[in-house]
């Protein structure tokens, strides 16, 4: 694909461009060790490094233009792209190069602390049940018409995300899912893409070592609801206290959810087993009674939000409760480990104090003989939701072990020990410190007896474990299998 830089740059803040407008770009990219000859190569200021200081090996690359915040240093013969906010430039950039896919395509895209991933995989089933092509961008993978590849972070940078949403367009796609952070948001990532649906979860407190404050973590979520030029629905959830203030700040084409009698789309009489959850489904043109096999009450509100924005995107209802019933479940959400120990177990990405209530409440919904979880917390995040986890453990967990998640740089004994700050808050001895995860599951599972519910929580899909600068492989669902292959049966 190649485009002349007059009509990349079409409509785009600029402070000036110096240089012919009329070259051929062949790429854009921001990573200088990836420009090949003729690319755009944007120079965006990161968290670790700042592009600008690489625009000289871009150049010697092939980089045919350069885009900065910065004015165009004397002797560069490149074309240069002067823009007060770079990061927006090259996302509008990029949404030209590619010709502006999600006009092509009905995109959702959906935001929240929690929910997003599920929603993601409800959408694309109802969507294929009804006979449509979707494509999903999200934390576990980005897949769709055409291609499919392991997620490098939920929300990809504007020129790959772009590029895969024409990928889509161009091999038969008709709808995009995208789950959208709080970060890709700041950074611009999804400017240029036109939504047709706008989701909103909830929100509860994750991220605050970038955000800082909860109504900082808010504004960020709420620019998804004013951005592009489609003429956009908002699906809510108006149970949560910041969805209702987003849907008091919108000026209409708000559709609600929850539970509550004033949400437009909503659920009562709500019931679970091991084998799934039932509801009645109230809905502006009747009810229903809907089933799915997947667990517990958050994913009430998940189903809800998929069936909001099903219907909002004229999907025949039988098609939207065939979709839900055909998807078993989603990897490292709830995940069940089969075992013939007849234990419970499974495995779940719940990284926060309020996904870790909600999983201990969704187990406890089982009616287990006792509740055993395994969790820690993630290193250079958020330091204040580590006490709260360990409440939520020591409040509700018949017996938890703490250990290690990815640490990162930091301690990995003074993660735990903020953890224990908040286990012992509840007066509880009921816990043990195993920093060695495998150990740590291990210990779980030979404490483990029949009709016992064992969760290992905070990884979820992931199947590596960062450990300093250390990667290595590690998938929980895995180490359940090969320990319980080794360990033979419980006495």
């Amino acid at each position: 694909m190649r485009m002349t830089l007059k009509d990349i740059t079409a409509g785009i803040p600029c402070i000036g461009i110096q240089g012919r407008s009329d070259i051929v770009i062949a790429g854009i990219t921001y990573a200088s060790g990836k420009v090949k000859k003729d690319d755009l190569f944007a120079a965006l200021k990161g968290e670790k490094t700042d592009g600008n200081l690489h625009v000289p090996e871009a150049i010697e690359r092939g980089a045919a233009a350069v885009l900065s915040d910065r004015e165009k240093p004397q002797g560069s013969n490149v074309c240069w792209i002067q823009a007060r906010d770079p990061r927006e430039a090259m996302a509008l950039a990029a949404a030209n190069f590619y010709r502006h896919p999600s006009r092509e395509l009905k995109v959702v895209g959906v935001t929240g602390t929690k929910g997003k991933t599920t929603i993601t995989y409800l959408l694309e089933s109802i969507f294929r049940a009804d006979g449509k092509y979707p494509g999903v961008i999200g934390t576990i993978s980005y897949r769709g018409p055409g291609f499919e590849r392991t997620a490098r972070r939920t929300t990809p940078e504007a020129p790959d995300l772009q590029a895969m949403l024409r990928i889509m367009a161009d091999n038969g796609g008709t709808h995009a899912v995208i789950e959208v952070s709080s970060h890709s948001l700041d950074f611009k990532r999804v400017y240029g893409i036109g939504f047709d649906v706008a989701v909103f979860t909830n929100l509860s407190g994750e991220h605050l070592d970038y955000h800082r404050t909860m109504d900082a973590y808010f504004e960020s979520k709420e620019t998804l609801f004013r951005l592009g030029d489609k003429n956009r629905m908002a699906v809510i959830n108006t149970d949560d206290a910041w969805g209702q203030k987003l849907s008091e700040r919108l000026a209409g084409g708000v559709i609600s959810f929850g539970l509550d009698k004033s949400a437009i789309v909503r659920a009562e009489d709500c019931s679970f087993t091991e084998e799934g959850l039932q509801m009645r489904l109230r809905y502006p043109a009747g009810s229903t009674i809907l089933r799915s096999p997947l667990l517990g009450k958050p994913n009430i509100y998940n189903i809800l939000a998929a069936v909001s924005v099903a219907l909002t995107l004229n999907t025949p209802l039988p098609r939207i409760l065939e979709g839900i019933k055909n998807l078993p479940g989603v990897p490292g959400r709830f995940q069940s480990v089969p075992n013939s120990r007849n234990l419970s177990i499974f495995v779940d990405y719940a990284h926060t104090d309020d996904a870790l209530l909600n999983l201990l409440e969704t187990a406890r919904g089982l009616n287990p003989n006792r509740v055993i979880l395994v969790f820690g917390a993630g290193g250079d995040r958020d330091r204040s939701k580590r006490a709260r986890m360990g409440e939520a453990a020591g409040r509700f967990a018949d017996w938890s072990i703490i250990t290690n998640d990815n640490p990162r740089s930091e301690d990995p004994r003074a993660i735990i020990d903020d953890i224990r700050q908040g286990i012992e808050k509840t007066g509880g001895g009921r816990y043990a410190v195993i920093p060695d995860r495998r150990d740590a599951i291990a210990e779980a599972l030979s404490m483990g007896r029949e009709g016992d519910c064992i969760l290992i929580a905070g990884k979820g899909h992931e199947n590596y474990q960062i450990i300093g600068e250390n990667v290595s492989p590690f998938d929980d669902a895995e180490v359940v299998h090969e320990i319980l292959k080794k360990g033979g049966p419980v006495q």
